[in-house]
């Protein structure tokens, strides 16, 4: 199973598993800044479009921040041969959003890329952006698994967690995270009629020629034809 499959598996199971790391970047990707959201214009009450315009005339991270989420985001769900990275996928706008929606991660998040860049200063004496491949891997691969995490790092652990955690949402619930899961969505199944034991258990068949004109899964795609007398023709 590689990397993408497991992380498939941890999202339809448990978002709170490990994810193994790899692919990690040095530099933050480009355009890092959130992008533009827009709203359908239907399902949305009065109220609920006040405060979406609200939110995103708000700014609440600030380029380092935004930079750092984006490298993360790709550390956690790169690019892979079919399908684009975390941040193809606009992901950290979706993170940008969901903090200025959700005042309880606005801290934790701040507060955990503090840490980052703290930890990463004292390993390395640089931020954790301006490291090397290696060195964001050495990090990451300290806090990413909650139950080998040294006690001392366990803040950086539930850091990493959360945005493991909103990583996953954010790219899974993208166009791009649904079509690598490969859901179809709401779609037509193939009926084959009532199953013949069942038909037989009650004393009952199909008329044959009924059968002949519902039963033909080849033709499930043809429009019904009906005459005056509201009889079914083909």
């Amino acid at each position: 199973m590689n990397r993408r499959d497991s992380i498939k598996s941890i999202l339809l199971g448990s978002l709170a598993g490990g994810v193994a790391l790899q692919g990690c970047s040095t530099e933050a990707p480009s355009d890092v800044g959130p992008k533009e959201i827009t709203f359908p214009d239907y399902g949305r009450t009065p109220k609920e479009q006040l405060r979406d315009k609200e939110l995103l005339n708000k700014v609440f991270f600030n380029e380092h921040e935004l930079a750092t989420i984006a490298v993360l985001c790709d550390i956690i769900l790169p690019k892979s041969e079919n399908f684009g990275s975390a941040t193809d996928a606009e992901v950290p706008t979706f993170i940008e959003f969901i903090v200025k929606d959700i005042e309880a991660y606005q801290l934790p998040l701040r507060g955990g890329i503090m840490w980052l860049d703290s930890y990463s200063n004292k390993l390395y004496n640089k931020a954790f952006i301006s490291c090397t491949e290696q060195e964001q891997y050495n990090i990451c691969d300290q806090i990413a698994y909650p139950e080998e995490t040294e006690p001392e790092l366990k803040p950086g652990e539930h850091f990493f967690t959360t945005m493991r955690n909103l990583t996953l949402t954010g790219y899974y619930t993208s166009k791009m995270g649904i079509e690598a899961l490969g859901y179809k969505g709401n779609t037509a199944n193939v009926w084959d009629g009532v199953p013949e034991d069942v038909l037989k258990d009650h004393g009952l068949e199909y008329e044959t020629e009924w059968l002949a004109k519902c039963i033909d899964q080849s033709k499930r795609a043809d429009i019904a034809k009906w005459d005056n007398d509201g009889y079914l023709i083909t």
